[in-house]
This record gives structure tokens, sequence and C-alpha cells, in this order.
């Protein structure tokens, strides 16, 4: 027995010791923005994080797509620094990362352009997050934008896998697994209000309007523009950003002021 711990403590070590080979690295440095203001621990978390993705999860692509180390280490940086703060362990109802050149054509009823109005019938998607352990589907061309350019207030691989994250309990309803009641009641409080005042057609810059559509789709939003422009949404939305902070364990606009 004595000699198994020694083992998963050695495994333990080596994991988190595990960073991306060289070529990854430089991808990274590369494709993904972020890297440049992150701190050598931070930086150290996000390798590791994103090495274990590549390593242990399954990677597919669609339409005849080719994979390539840039597709799937960039959209896996991503996906770590989401969880930074957190566990990669919030991941683990990922089974597969299905990836499309472009946007995906998807039936069924969605919201329409016009607030009240629904579309019936094949609808562009740039992303798609299955419930339980379902794969995260998302468009490359898309991906690869946001991980160069941050600071449109949108990213897919943020949005995506912030609902697997809001998955975890089982109910898709903007609320995350919280760790206290404290949180909880805090939490519905103030993404009630935002997400009430989106739906009454009240804009709430940098929040983007889909986010009105429904709880889930707002905590995804919310996610998007914590990650992606998080100075204007402490600037705009100070309570919001506080609650997203607390949950990710993460201060990104005070990251990127320096």
């Amino acid at each position: 027995m004595a000699r198994l711990v020694i083992l998963v403590v050695e495994f333990a070590q080596m994991h988190r010791r595990r960073g991306l080979p060289d070529g990854w690295a430089a991808i990274v440095e590369t494709h993904v923005a972020v890297w440049s203001v992150l701190n050598r621990d931070e930086r150290q978390t996000l390798e590791s994080t994103s090495d274990w993705l590549l390593r242990h999860k399954h990677w597919e692509a669609a339409r005849g797509f080719v994979l390539t180390d840039e597709i799937t280490v960039t959209i896996a940086v991503q996906a770590a620094f989401v969880v930074l703060g957190l566990r990669v362990d919030e991941y683990r109802e990922v089974s597969a990362i299905i990836v499309y050149p472009t946007a995906m054509q998807s039936r069924g009823v969605y919201a329409g352009p016009v607030r009240g109005t629904v579309t019936d019938g094949a609808v562009p998607l740039l992303g798609e997050a299955h419930d339980r352990r379902g794969p995260v589907l998302l468009a490359w061309d898309e991906a690869r934008v946001a991980a160069r350019n941050p600071g449109r207030g949108h990213n897919v691989v943020f949005h995506e896998f912030a609902h697997k994250i809001d998955m975890l309990d089982n109910i898709v309803d903007g609320t995350p697994p919280l760790e206290h009641r404290v949180d909880f009641d805090r939490w519905v409080e103030v993404c009630t209000e935002a997400y009430g005042a989106l739906r009454a057609g009240i804009e709430r810059p940098p929040l983007q309007p889909y986010g009105a559509t429904n709880p889930a789709e707002f905590f995804a939003v919310a996610t998007e523009a914590f990650f992606d422009v998080p100075v204007l949404l402490e600037d705009h939305e100070p309570n919001l950003y506080a609650i997203l902070r607390d949950f990710y364990k993460q201060d990104p606009a005070t990251r990127l002021r320096g």
C-alpha cells in the first residue's frame, strides 16, 4: 500500500510538471494573444491543463477537415484559460472536441432575429455543447480569430466550455456548481438583474444581446465578456464581474491593467 501511495504521488507530481512540447509552445506564443499577459506560474498551469486536454480528450475533425497541431493546441489553450483558477476536472463531462472548418448547420427551433420570435429550420452555429458526457463542437475559423484577436467580447471556445461547466450539476440553468449558499444567493440576485435587463431589450454592453435567450446562454455570454473584455465588463457591470471573478478565481481585468 505504501508503494502504491508513493507511485500515485509521483504520478501527480509528474503531471503537474508536464508542460507543452517546444513545438506546441511556439504555437501558443504565436496564435494565442492572452499568453503575453500571463505570469510564469499562470503559464505553467495553462500549459499543464492544455497538455491534459490534448492527451486525455478525443479530438475529431468534421466534414473531411484535417486537424493540425495549430488547431488542437489553440483550442485547448483557450479552454484551459477558462479554468486557470479552477481544476481541469471541471471538464470531466467533455467526451470529445469536434472541430468544423467553419459554421455548422443545425436544424431545430431557435430564437429569431426579432425578440419574441423563433426560427424553425437550418441555423448556422459557431459552436455547440452537448449535455451529459457529450462533445463540444467548434468552428475553427471563429476559434482562430478569437484566440489571435481578443477584445471583441465574443469567443466561441469560452462560450461552449462555459456551458459544459454549467452542466456539471445536471441542470443547465446558468448557475454552475457553487461552493456556498451565500454565493448562490448573490449569484441569483446579480444574474437575475442583468439577465432581466437584456430580456427587456436594455443594452448592457459589453454583454452580447444573445445572452437574453435564456439563463444558460446568459452565463456563457457573461463568461465570454469576463475573459475577453474584462476591463469593460468590470467598468459597466461591476457586480457581475465580481461574482464571475469569485467563481472562476481569476481577475483578468487587474491582469490586463498590470
